[in-house]
C-alpha cells in the first residue's frame, strides 16, 4: 500500500536546472541509436510486426550465451564471489585474456598490459580521457561508432574522414595521412561498426607504418606521440574468408602506440554480462586503471571468474562459435541476397557484402524521389518510411557521424530470426513499388 503521507517532489523550473548544468552536459547529444531503438520498441509493444535491425545486440532467443559460461557464472555466485574485484581485474582473468589473445592473434602480451572493464565502452571512453586533452585533435573515419560523441565530450577537435562504399567504408592511409601530424589519437575499428567490413591487411599495414613514422618524427623533436585506439570488439566475427590481422603482429613497431579494446560482448553474444578489456603498453594501461578506478567501471566479480575459466577452454569456445557464426552469417547472407535481388529487379537499392561483425551497410537511393506523391527529402524520411510502410527498422549513417543525405543505413542481424527477415521482403517490395 502507498504511504498516505508521501508526496510528489516539486522539482521546479526545468530550464533553470538545465542552465545550471556544466557546458558539456548542456551541449551533450543523446544517442541517436538509442532514440530510434525506443521508437521501435514502442511500435513492437503496440502489436506492429517489425523486423528490428537497429540494435547492436543479440536476442538471447536466437543467440544465447555459451552454456558453459552461464554455468560458471552460477557456480561463482554460489561460491560467494560477490564482493569488489581488483581495480585492474581478477588476476585469473587477466592471465586468461593474455592466453586467449595469444591463441587468437599471436600476440603474447604481459599481464601488466591487460585491464578488465565493464564491457568495452568504459575502456574506450577512458582511453579518450587519458590520451586526449581539450583542444587536441582526434582523427577517425566515418561512419564509425561514438568517436564524434566522445571527442565532443572532451572538448577536443574531431577530424572525421569520410570513407567510400568502394573501400567498404574503411579508411585508407591516403585519406588519413594528411591529418596525422596534428592528431593526438587515431581511432580504428575492424570489423567495423556500422559497416560490417574489415580493414584490408595492406591498408592497415600502411596506416600503422604512417603512425610509426609520425611518432619517430615527433619523439625526435620532443613531442607527444600519436596513439591508436583499435576497437577489436568484433574481432572474432569474421566471415567469408576475410583476412583480419592484429595490428601489432602486422607492424610490431606500432606496439607502444596501439591500444586494443575487446571483450565477450560480441564474441560470445554476452552483451549484458559486461566483461571487456583493454590491452596496451603497461605505462598507458596503469593510467587508464587509475582513471577507471575513480569511476568504478569494473566488470562484476562472478562474471570475471567465470570468463577466466571459459577463455581457457578452446574446445568450448570453438563449439560455441561454430553454431553462433553459422546462425549470424545465415542472417547476414539472407539480407545481402535479398537486397541484391531487389537491386537486380531495378529498385534503387545497394549494399556492401558483409565481411564481419553483425552488420550490413544498405543504401536506399530515395532522396528526391516520390512515394505516394510526396518527395523524400532526407535519410530520416527514408527511415520513417521503412518503419511505417515496410516494418523495417534501421539506423541511418548520420548516427555514426556520416554527413549528407546519401541513403546509407546500418542493419544489425543479431536480434532477428530468418523468419523475421523473410516476412519483411513483401512489405519492403510493396513500399519500393510505390517509388516514382
Amino acid at each position: 500500500m502507498p504511504n498516505p503521507a508521501s508526496r510528489v517532489p516539486d522539482f521546479g523550473d526545468p530550464s533553470l536546472l538545465t542552465g545550471g548544468l556544466s557546458t558539456m552536459a548542456r551541449e551533450l547529444r543523446g544517442s541517436e541509436i538509442l532514440r530510434i531503438a525506443a521508437e521501435v520498441r514502442a511500435m513492437i509493444a503496440s502489436g506492429r510486426q517489425v523486423c528490428n535491425l537497429t540494435v547492436g545486440d543479440f536476442d538471447p532467443r536466437h543467440f544465447p550465451v555459451p552454456t558453459p559460461l552461464k554455468a560458471l557464472i552460477a557456480k561463482a555466485l554460489e561460491s560467494g564471489e560477490t564482493n569488489y574485484p581488483p581495480s585492474d581485474g581478477m588476476l585469473s582473468l587477466r592471465r586468461a585474456v593474455t592466453s586467449y589473445v595469444e591463441r587468437e592473434h599471436g600476440v603474447a602480451s604481459p599481464v601488466e598490459s591487460v585491464l578488465i572493464t565493464a564491457g568495452g565502452r568504459p575502456a574506450i571512453y577512458g582511453l579518450f580521457r587519458c590520451l586526449v586533452n581539450p583542444g587536441d585533435s582526434v582523427v577517425y573515419g566515418v561512419p564509425s561508432w561514438n568517436n564524434d560523441y566522445y571527442t565532443a565530450m572532451l572538448g577536443a577537435r574531431g577530424i572525421p574522414v569520410a570513407t567510400e562504399a568502394a573501400e567498404g567504408f574503411q579508411p585508407t592511409a591516403a585519406l588519413l595521412q594528411p591529418h596525422l601530424a596534428e592528431a593526438s589519437l587515431l581511432c580504428l575499428c575492424s570489423p567495423g561498426n556500422p559497416t560490417g567490413t574489415t580493414l584490408p591487411r595492406e591498408a592497415l599495414k600502411a596506416i600503422l607504418e604512417a603512425v610509426v613514422a609520425e611518432n619517430r618524427r615527433r619523439l625526435s623533436a620532443g613531442g607527444r606521440p600519436l596513439f591508436v585506439l583499435y576497437d577489436l570488439m568484433y574481432g572474432s566475427l569474421v566471415f567469408g574468408g576475410a583476412a583480419h590481422p592484429h595490428p601489432v603482429t602486422l607492424v610490431p613497431a606500432s606496439a607502444p602506440w596501439v591500444i586494443t579494446v575487446d571483450g565477450i560482448s560480441k564474441a560470445f553474444a554476452a552483451t549484458g554480462l559486461r566483461v571487456g578489456w583493454a590491452i596496451g603498453a603497461p605505462a598507458v594501461i596503469s593510467r587508464l586503471k587509475d582513471f577507471l578506478g575513480h569511476v568504478g567501471a569494473w566488470a562484476p566479480r562472478p562474471e570475471q571468474i567465470a570468463t577466466a575459466e571459459f577463455l581457457m577452454d578452446p574446445q568450448a569456445i570453438s563449439a560455441f562459435r561454430c553454431e553462433m557464426h553459422r546462425a549470424l552469417e545465415a542472417r547476414l547472407t539472407a539480407l545481402f541476397d535479398g537486397f541484391t535481388a531487389l537491386r537486380q529487379s531495378g529498385h534503387p537499392v545497394d549494399c556492401v557484402r558483409p565481411q564481419g561483425a553483425m552488420y550490413l551497410s544498405l543504401q536506399l537511393d530515395l532522396v528526391g524521389k516520390r512515394v505516394d506523391g510526396q518527395v523524400v527529402a532526407n535519410n530520416e524520411e527514408i527511415r520513417s518510411l521503412l518503419l511505417s510502410r515496410a516494418g523495417l527498422a534501421v539506423v541511418p549513417f548520420q548516427a555514426f557521424g556520416f554527413a549528407g543525405e546519401s541513403g546509407w543505413f546500418r542493419l544489425s542481424a543479431g536480434a532477428v530470426s530468418l523468419e523475421d527477415i523473410a516476412a519483411a521482403w513483401p512489405r519492403l517490395t510493396a513500399m519500393l513499388q510505390a517509388v516514382a
